[in-house]
């Protein structure tokens, strides 16, 4: 192998650690936004991890401001602003959830977005959904309802709430993807940070009792979801995605869910019985069916001699 395609299978191979990486910090991020429910309000949570990662990405944002034209600045604003409501709902709902689901709940049931996604895209644009969407949505179905015990009465209201974030979250997926003809990721990332930290900010006073002693027993949580699993994970996604193609790199965040459920069976205790294992497995099969097919299809495609 020539010196240039050993370098491309280094940075390659790098990206794809990051990415790895940035999956376990994304998993164990559940564990502190569940740990921070014992000190602070949702709302509050938010509101602080928004304002810590807005202020950990502004000096990027501002040197990828220098380096961008300013064309199309009001739209840019608009959908950045846009994307901002639609995480903080979702934040919102799920903070709110984490409550009373479990860690291993909130992190598979969070990823039904990846199903949902095909159809918010289906309303917005009008295209329709690729057909492998159906037999994920089946799989995703079974697998929710194995997930609660062969019962959907055995999901707690948290439960749910986390599951109806995974609607908001799948809008704000498709928000981003409209951000991206800006070419300014960064500056996305990070007006939609302040625009969540504002949003929580204002609310927090009206539903919540904040403390500086509640403040202080969720700083680590603060400081982890905010720098962590916000900000720095962002940027290695940004670098990742240089070098490894999209479908291999949401095979590899997708493990997200695998890394929440690892970190709240060591660090929480929390087990899943084995048909709710089987249910998270099928949930995670879902989720990989959508992201693989098309690569696989047009690997097919290619292979299939021609007529």
């Amino acid at each position: 192998m020539s010196r240039l395609g050993m370098s491309r299978l280094g940075s390659r191979l790098h990206a794809d650690i990051a990415l790895l990486v940035a999956a376990a910090v994304w998993g164990l991020a559940f564990v502190f936004q569940k740990s921070a429910m014992d000190h602070i309000g949702p709302l509050t949570f938010i509101a602080a991890r928004g304002a810590v990662a807005a202020l950990a990405l502004t000096p990027l944002a501002l040197r990828e401001h220098r380096r961008v034209a300013a064309s199309g600045r009001w739209g840019f604003w608009t959908i950045a602003v846009m994307g901002g409501i639609a995480f903080f709902i979702a934040a919102w709902l799920q903070q709110a959830g984490i409550r009373t689901a479990t860690v291993t709940n909130t992190g598979f049931l969070t990823a039904l977005y990846v199903v949902i996604t095909p159809f918010i895209a289906w309303g917005w644009t009008g295209k329709l959904p690729n057909l492998v969407v159906w037999p994920a949505v089946g799989l995703s179905a079974a697998g929710t309802w194995l997930l609660g015990g062969g019962t959907l009465q055995a999901f707690s209201h948290g439960d749910i709430l986390v599951a109806l974030s995974a609607v908001f979250w799948a809008v704000h997926v498709v928000i981003t993807a409209r951000a991206s003809p800006y070419a300014r990721p960064v500056g996305f990332t990070a007006v939609q940070f302040a625009v969540v930290g504002v949003l929580a900010a204002a609310g927090a006073p009206l539903f919540e009792t904040i403390t500086p002693e509640g403040l202080r027993g969720a700083a680590v949580s603060i400081a982890y979801v905010g720098l962590l699993s916000s900000a720095l994970t962002f940027t290695i996604l940004t670098v990742a995605l240089q070098h490894t193609p999209p479908s291999e790199a949401a095979v590899i965040v997708s493990l997200e869910t695998v890394f929440a459920a690892l970190a709240a069976y060591v660090l929480l205790g929390e087990r899943l019985t084995p048909i709710g294992w089987a249910g998270a497995a099928l949930i995670l099969g879902a989720t990989l069916l959508l992201q693989l097919w098309p690569a696989l299809a047009a690997r097919w495609q290619r292979a299939a001699p021609s007529r």
